[in-house]
């Protein structure tokens, strides 16, 4: 039976409190999937590198949650926002959009959301030249996945790592630690998400421009064999 046919038989056996249920579970389920629907969309936009087409979906599924009136819904829109934000160069507005949603998390008790916005804002900090905030966060971000065996996060531990080291100027580390990420992430059978596929490409052109073509590829390539969770948990090794 379709949900209209529920609806209308248990109208006719004058089961009105089973209408208002499966009316009210109903209108929550297509709130709920609207909400991510858009959400998607708005991602597909970001990884295309529409920002402008990823704000205005991220919006309305924003408007669609706070019409909801669901908190745990907000979540993934704002973190398109400040994805969005990050990625057109606005990292003061991104970085207080982030601890928004770092906020809004604790609040829901999404503790390894958390923590992969706490890897966001580090790279606020990273990219704002505040090296030791990123990299203090960025420690704690890795101990913290360790500790609650978060092995989904071990990838964007080495991408931070990678982009540290580039930032501090140790390209022959940052090379062999992007060959780590890359590893981790064809392990996962996945791909960076938008904004860190974007930093770790920007610390791949800073390695391979440091160390000259040559010289970043076979760093690169010794450092394929190397498991991912190893460079990660324990530090590369020269």
């Amino acid at each position: 039976m379709t949900f209209a046919d529920d609806v209308r038989s248990a109208f006719r056996r004058g089961e009105t409190d089973e209408v208002v249920r499966l009316c009210r579970t109903a209108l929550a389920e297509s709130r709920a999937t609207e909400v991510e629907a858009l959400y998607g969309l708005s991602r597909a936009a970001l990884r295309s590198g529409d920002l402008a087409g990823a704000t205005a979906l991220a919006r309305q599924s924003l408007e669609a949650a706070q019409r909801a009136g669901d908190r745990a819904l907000e979540e993934r829109p704002r973190h398109v926002l400040a994805a969005v934000a990050r990625l057109s160069g606005d990292l003061a507005g991104a970085r207080e959009l982030y601890l928004d949603s770092i906020r809004l998390n604790e609040e829901l008790g999404h503790a390894e959301t958390v923590l992969t916005e706490r890897h966001n804002l580090a790279f606020c900090d990273l990219r704002l030249g505040h090296l030791d905030a990123a990299r203090e966060l960025f420690a704690a971000n890795r101990a913290e996945a360790e500790r609650n065996g978060w092995a989904s996060f071990l990838p964007f531990a080495a991408i931070a790592d990678a982009c540290l080291a580039a930032a501090e100027g140790d390209h022959a580390r940052a090379a062999r630690l992007i060959a780590a990420a890359d590893a981790a992430f064809a392990a996962h059978g996945q791909v960076p998400d938008p904004d860190d596929a974007a930093e770790l490409d920007l610390a791949r052109a800073e390695a391979a421009a440091a160390l000259g073509e040559a010289a970043y590829a076979e760093t690169y390539a010794r450092a394929g064999g190397q498991s991912p969770a190893r460079s990660v948990s324990e530090g590369d090794s020269p």
